[in-house]
């Protein structure tokens, strides 16, 4: 048997926010994109002339496109 203390783990390095709010925007896209919540906006209803579902379906893949990007731009400094 050797003597001496046993070493000790080492801690994982502290996760930054910016993870955190990309991890946040992540599931947001899941939310937002999940089948039943598309129903909802998938009724035939129209929003100056172009089917709601497409409205929806394009502003929120464009918002997660520009926070995201937001997100990464911020990270990068």
């Amino acid at each position: 048997m050797t003597g001496g203390p046993a070493p000790h783990p080492v801690p994982p390095p502290p996760r930054r926010a910016g993870a955190d709010r990309l991890i946040a925007l992540f599931l947001f896209g899941v939310v937002a994109f999940n089948p039943p919540l598309l129903r909802v906006f998938g009724a035939g209803d129209t929003l100056f002339g172009l089917p709601l579902l497409y409205v929806y379906a394009l502003g929120v893949w464009g918002g997660v496109i520009a926070l995201s990007a937001v997100l990464l731009e911020r990270r990068g400094r």
